[in-house]
């Protein structure tokens, strides 16, 4: 009897264990946000599934957006300078780095010469590609050697956003108040075209075929799709109202674009080119960033602090991550 108690014992213990470790594994995040605060200049890591913060480290003035490396290890920072676009203040000239594992700034990039450097993207050549406003360009770093090793021209200024392509040919750029989109041969450093939009046009992104380029007029509810095979814009979505970033699914199927004004985050079905859902979030949501499972949707509200949280799967929203003024700029870390 003794022998049967200690076995139910022992047995209850171990289906206890095992329990706990399943609904520990259950919790885990599947990787961290790496998450830019312009107005604390500071990089958070923030667990999205705990929602949240983990770390909070110091960068220069202003970090407005931020690139994880492939292996999950390093986050890179341009600092861009305390001003907006086309706007006087300083002029930033360097790209911080941080250290996701260790939680604390690893070094500094120095670029050479005041560049406004401010979207970083990795591309599939294991470079470091960063828009150099001033420069009318797209800087091209080496990470290892950490070092500026050449320069894209845009032709036009205030080149502040971009995409790459999937094979990491071409570069299109959305420069802010020309309202123009550049084609940039990356390879072969040379403008390969230049596209009239708007007057005045913000951010860009592309569709995961690499058939067409969206960016956002700045003065009316629309949207441009550029045909990269020509070059030209083929379509404008209709939306209720401006849009200042956006970003396709993985599947291609939806463009989840910002209304900043509305406070609002819409899907478009990119087969119809019409607005198919909407959500109403925190006040001026300004980035989008979509996790490598297609999962989840995340969206920086910079004045509340928040983060608003979209279930893919379900297309509802979930509680919010609250966070601090200031949080804009997005990138995913495989890393726990």
């Amino acid at each position: 009897m003794l022998v049967r108690s200690a076995l139910f014992v022992a047995s209850f213990t171990l289906l206890a264990l095992l329990l706990g470790r399943s609904s520990n594994s259950a919790l885990r995040s599947p990787g961290i946000l790496v998450v830019a605060n312009q107005k604390e200049h500071t990089v958070l890591l923030v667990d999205p599934e705990a929602r949240r913060e983990l770390a909070k480290i110091s960068v220069g003035v202003n970090g407005h957006e931020v690139a994880v490396s492939p292996d999950s290890r390093f986050a890179y920072v341009p600092i861009y300078g305390n001003s907006g676009v086309g706007k006087p203040g300083t002029d930033g000239a360097t790209i911080d780095i941080i250290d996701i594992q260790q939680r604390k700034l690893a070094a500094t990039i120095e670029l050479g010469k005041p560049l406004r450097p401010h979207q970083p993207t990795f591309g599939p050549d294991g470079l470091l590609y960063v828009s150099a406003e001033l420069a009318n360009a797209v800087a091209i770093i080496d990470p290892t050697s950490r070092k500026v090793v050449a320069e894209a021209p845009t032709g036009q200024p205030e080149s502040h956003m971009f995409v790459l392509s999937k094979d990491g040919h071409r570069a299109y750029t959305s420069n802010v108040h020309v309202g123009t989109v550049s084609v940039v041969d990356i390879a072969n450093r040379k403008l390969i075209a230049t596209i009239p939009v708007a007057k005045q046009v913000q951010r860009i992104s592309i569709s995961p075929d690499g058939a067409h380029v969206f960016t956002h007029d700045q003065n009316a509810p629309r949207i441009a799709v550029i045909d990269t095979a020509t070059n030209k814009i083929t379509n404008w979505i209709d939306i209720p109202d401006y849009a200042y970033a956006s970003e396709p699914t993985p599947d291609g199927r939806f463009l989840l674009a910002v209304l900043p004004r509305a406070n609002k985050t819409i899907a478009i079905d990119l087969q119809t080119l019409k607005v198919a859902k909407s959500f109403d979030v925190p006040q001026l949501p300004g980035e989008v960033l979509i996790r490598p499972d297609a999962a989840v949707a995340y969206i920086t509200c910079m004045p509340a602090g928040k983060i608003a949280v979209l279930d893919l799967r379900t297309w509802q929203l979930q509680p919010t991550i609250d966070l601090t003024p200031g949080v804009d700029g997005m990138a995913w870390s495989a890393a726990n």
